[in-house]
C-alpha cells in the first residue's frame, strides 16, 4: 500500500514540475532558452518551406531594360564592308570603324537558373566625314542561364533572330567640292540594304543596387550570315557571313520583378 502511495505522489510531482515548466517557460533561464530555440525553429522551418515552395515554381518572374553599347567592327577590305559592285574607287575608304548604339531586352525568368526572351538593337558605325555610315537593326528570341551569388549575378547566353544593315556611301569629293559652292548633283552617292540571320552569344553579369535595380554589363559577338557577295544574287545563304562584324561592350540598367 506504501508503495503505492509512493508511485502516485512521484508522478503528480513529475506532472506539476512539467506543467510548470510549460506554464512559466520565463521564470528559468534554461526552460527560456529551450523555449527560444524552439520558436526560432519553428520560424526557420516556416522559412526554408516557403523558399522550397519557390523554388519548385516554374514562373519566377520577369525583368527588363534598356542598354547602350560601343563596339569596334572590322571587315577584309573596303569593298567587303560595302558589298557595292557599282562603287567605281574604294581605295580611300575604311575597312573598319567604331560603332555605338541603343536597345533593350525583356526577360522571363524560369526556375532558378533559366530565362527566355526577346531582345532588339540599333547599332551606327560612321564612316569619313561625308555622312557615309552602316547601320544595323537587328532583334531575336534571348535564351540565357544565369547564377545569383549574392548582388553578383553572371550570366551566358545567346540571342537568334535577324535583321537589316543598310550602307550609304557618300563621296568625300562631291562632298567637299559642293561645301565650296559647286552645286553638282551627287551621282556618286550609293545606297545598299540587306538582310542577315543572326547568331549573337553573349557574356555578361549583373550587380544588384537594390531588390529591383540591376546594373548589367555584357560582352557579344554577333554572327550574321546574309546575301552572297555577288550583287546580283539575292538568295540568303549561311556559308555567307556578313561583314563588317567585331565585339560589342554593353552597359545597362535592368528592372527586376521576382515574383515572392
Amino acid at each position: 500500500m506504501r508503495q503505492h502511495i509512493f508511485c502516485l505522489v512521484l508522478v503528480s510531482f513529475l506532472c506539476m514540475h512539467l506543467h510548470a515548466q510549460e506554464a512559466a517557460p520565463y521564470n528559468q533561464n534554461a526552460s527560456y532558452e529551450q523555449y527560444m530555440a524552439y520558436q526560432q525553429s519553428q520560424v526557420n522551418n516556416s522559412r526554408n518551406t516557403k523558399e522550397n515552395k519557390d523554388k519548385s515554381k516554374v514562373y519566377q518572374g520577369f525583368s527588363g531594360g534598356v542598354m547602350v553599347h560601343l563596339g569596334y567592327a572590322f571587315s577584309e577590305n573596303p569593298e567587303e564592308l560595302f558589298r557595292n559592285g557599282t562603287l567605281k574607287d574604294v581605295s580611300n575608304l575604311p575597312s573598319t570603324g567604331v560603332n555605338l548604339g541603343i536597345g533593350g531586352a525583356v526577360r522571363f525568368h524560369l526556375y532558378q537558373h533559366l530565362r527566355l526572351g526577346g531582345e532588339g538593337h540599333v547599332s551606327t558605325m560612321p564612316l569619313q566625314k561625308s555622312g557615309s555610315n552602316l547601320r544595323t537593326a537587328w532583334g531575336g528570341a534571348l535564351v540565357d542561364a544565369y547564377w545569383t551569388i549574392g548582388k553578383f549575378m553572371p550570366m551566358l547566353g545567346c540571342v537568334v533572330g535577324g535583321g537589316s544593315m543598310r550602307r550609304l556611301y557618300v563621296p568625300t569629293d562631291d562632298v567637299k567640292a559642293y561645301a565650296e559652292g559647286d552645286s553638282v548633283t551627287i551621282y556618286n552617292a550609293s545606297s545598299t540594304k540587306t538582310a542577315f540571320f543572326l547568331l549573337d552569344p553573349y557574356i555578361g553579369f549583373e550587380i544588384a543596387m537594390s531588390s529591383r535595380l540591376h546594373l548589367l554589363f555584357k560582352v557579344d559577338y554577333a554572327l550574321a550570315f546574309g546575301k552572297s557577295k555577288s550583287l546580283w544574287t539575292q538568295n540568303l545563304s549561311m556559308s555567307n557571313f556578313v561583314t563588317p562584324s567585331g565585339p560589342r561592350l554593353y552597359i545597362g540598367f535592368i528592372f527586376n520583378h521576382d515574383r515572392k
